[in-house]
């Protein structure tokens, strides 16, 4: 092995640390914007969601996902079956730190109200075949989406509105919290400690710094230069959509909201992850800076209008963001992009993709769970809502104090 290829290889190693660190992330998000009475069982599904998703991504998904393409639309299971081949090691654990992190974001928009059971059958099915079969269309050479040259870097649609459109089915499905809705009126529910969800931002932050930035697969020669330049258009973006959210709120407030301005980092870097490597820096501003306004508005009507109960926003930053933020790469895109002079041919099939991948991700999510509601039922009893997920499901409380 020469000396680049040990230094790209590392490179991937190190970024993919980074992604797991992300479950840190979610698991402190989830908790601060939830009740302290159902900590430990988002602890508990989080933490499930890389364990599960490590064994069905390692036996059946990575294939799914990266072998041999069957008619752009799956991958041929002989070509990767349980991962015996020892030069593609980093490359599978790099790919199922992102699998696990499709599926850890269903658990915030169901947080407080969902069987542990349940969800952990849908967290395996989610990275054994939902996640990796719509992802073989875009990273798979052979897929589909890939021969059409749809862009998706990092995954904002991939991997963020696959887990953002599983969420929206999934909490349409499971139904709101109890006491949520009176009336025709939202009742707000407040979590109970913004600082854990502040430092979960924090780390989904640098998280994304080898989520981005670790997509480009290597950092050898040239390489460096593309790296740093997606570091830059990452931060921006998350920045951009901070600020953004936290004066449309103040506006429409009259308070600068702190709920919204994390979900507003989240949602510029969500949205810039498709493009990170496509779009300039002013391009990867503008994404930010659309999508920390849309997640605002977003969160709202999915609230007040459809009476979707998601505690922490995980349809609207993920799922709302995520296709967005896909679909501005056909205008931002320094290569074929709208605003640079390219037409629409690359808008076109921006939107072809996510419209794709939105609706395979809805009609599987809704199968699997439609099965999970008739056979084990999807709700935890009225009971074990009101005194907590905690002392339920996992017999203890995580504050005991």
């Amino acid at each position: 092995m020469d000396t680049n290829t040990a230094m790209d290889l590392m490179w991937v190693l190190i970024c993919a640390i980074l992604v797991f660190f992300m479950q840190a992330g979610f698991t402190l998000v989830e908790v601060g914007f939830t009740r302290s009475k159902n900590t430990g069982n988002i602890i508990m599904k989080n933490l499930m969601d890389f364990c599960i998703g490590s064994l069905a991504f390692w036996a059946v998904g990575y294939s799914l996902m990266y072998g041999d393409s069957i008619g752009g639309l799956i991958g041929n299971m002989s070509q990767y079956a349980f991962f015996d081949s020892l030069p593609d090691m980093h490359s599978l654990f790099f790919q199922t730190v992102f699998a696990a992190t499709a599926a850890t974001i269903v658990s915030g928009a169901i947080a407080e109200r969902t069987k542990f059971t349940t969800y952990l059958i849908f967290s395996l099915l989610m990275t054994l075949v939902i996640y990796p079969i719509s992802g073989s269309w875009v990273w798979n050479a052979g897929g589909w989406l890939a021969q059409m040259g749809f862009t998706d870097f990092a995954g904002s649609t991939v991997v963020h509105a696959v887990g953002g459109v599983a969420s929206l089915v999934a909490a349409a499905m499971v139904g709101p919290r109890i006491g949520k809705y009176t009336d025709g009126q939202s009742n707000a529910i407040p979590g109970h400690n913004l600082l854990l969800g502040a430092l979960g931002v924090f780390i989904l932050w640098l998280g994304w710094f080898g989520f981005n930035p670790g997509s480009q697969l290597a950092i050898s020669g040239d390489n460096a230069f593309k790296v740093a330049e997606i570091f830059i258009t990452t931060n921006l973006a998350g920045a951009t959509g901070a600020l953004a959210a936290m004066f449309i709120t103040w506006i429409f407030y009259k308070k600068p909201d702190i709920s919204m301005t994390l979900n507003g980092v989240l949602a510029g870097l969500v949205g810039v992850t498709a493009g990170c490597a496509a779009v300039s820096p002013l391009g990867a501003l503008f994404i930010g800076l659309i999508c920390g306004i849309v997640v605002v508005f977003s969160i709202e009507f999915i609230d007040k209008k459809l009476k979707i109960d998601d505690p922490v926003g995980a349809v609207s930053v993920h799922g709302v963001c995520g296709a967005l933020g896909t679909i501005l790469v056909g205008f931002f895109a320094t290569d074929g992009g709208l605003f640079y002079g390219g037409g629409i041919d690359k808008l076109i099939v921006q939107i072809t993709g996510v419209a794709a991948i939105v609706a395979w991700a809805a009609v599987a999510s809704f199968i699997v769970l439609f099965i999970l509601k008739k056979t084990m039922g999807l709700r935890v009893t009225k009971e074990e809502e009101i005194d907590g997920l905690d002392i339920h499901e996992h017999g203890t409380n995580v504050y005991n104090d």
